[in-house]
């Protein structure tokens, strides 16, 4: 099963039933002579949180850079919005990327310890001149949204902990109003108490913003504490997808079956 249902099974509220924020469509990425992606269909809803899982090296990472344009598709189509990535050049290129924002793994190392947080939400918002007096308001707003003191927008990364680097990598992915943020294995290099932290973030979020989020992670229980659907990816493809509701109580591919039956509470995994 390589296409995303949720659109025809989840509610209607949290957008299902507008344009998708972004889709794929016979999507191969081959690094070398080995390919790594095998022609995958997958569609974003507009607004909802969609989490993609699958064991290290199933193409997670993969097809979550490809999205956002650090991968370079080697067949199929990339749209977001209703824009085909491969067709789209110079200024519009610029913006439609700008669409899309991605939160890496490691909070340490992406932010730079040179820029104040203030100066490097600037530069998210305007890479030219990035001046956090021209954008206070809104930099403080972002701040606010993800739960840092908004006075702080002048303190350097290091005077920060590792879940609250965190937090100010989702607000620079979402000063900019994306349609899509890719959030690669954002709890993966905290410790347990910090991950909580991030998971409770995220879920006092969901109501507060119309963007999109591909939610990557190795841990179906984040999954199921954050996300509207679930795909699963096995081998560089897409072996299940649906609403979180449905999967993980009802899993119809073996793979799925596997994982579920590897974390705590299994059989029917729940954390209700």
């Amino acid at each position: 099963m390589n296409t995303m249902d949720a659109t025809s099974q989840a509610p209607a509220a949290r957008g299902a039933a507008r344009a998708p924020a972004a889709s794929v469509e016979g999507l191969t990425v081959t690094f070398g002579h080995t390919e790594v992606l095998h022609g995958v269909d997958l569609e974003i809803p507009d607004g909802r949180v969609v989490g993609l899982v699958g064991e290290s090296g199933s193409g997670k990472s993969t097809l979550g850079k490809t999205l956002v344009g650090i991968n370079k598709p080697s067949g199929g189509t990339v749209r977001i919005g209703t824009r085909d990535l491969s067709t789209v050049q110079g200024a519009e290129r610029t913006a439609m990327r700008r669409e899309v924002q991605y939160v890496p793994q490691d909070p340490y190392a992406s932010l730079s310890p040179r820029r104040t947080i203030g100066q490097t939400l600037a530069e998210a918002l305007d890479p030219h001149r990035a001046d956090p007096k021209r954008h206070r308001e809104r930099i403080a707003a972002a701040l606010d949204q993800v739960k840092l003191d908004p006075k702080s927008l002048d303190k350097y990364p290091h005077q920060f902990s590792g879940g609250q680097r965190q937090r100010v990598a989702i607000a620079r992915a979402l000063i900019l109003d994306p349609k899509l943020v890719i959030a690669d294995e954002i709890t993966s290099a905290l410790d347990v108490s910090v991950q909580a932290e991030i998971i409770r973030l995220l879920q006092s979020m969901r109501g507060e913003t119309d963007s999109a989020m591909l939610f990557i992670s190795h841990n179906l229980a984040v999954v199921q504490q954050v996300c509207d659907d679930v795909v699963v990816m096995y081998r560089g493809s897409i072996v299940e997808a649906g609403p979180v509701d449905r999967v993980y109580p009802n899993p119809q591919h073996e793979y799925t079956r596997r994982l579920l039956a590897s974390v705590p509470g299994s059989p029917g995994f729940s954390l209700d």
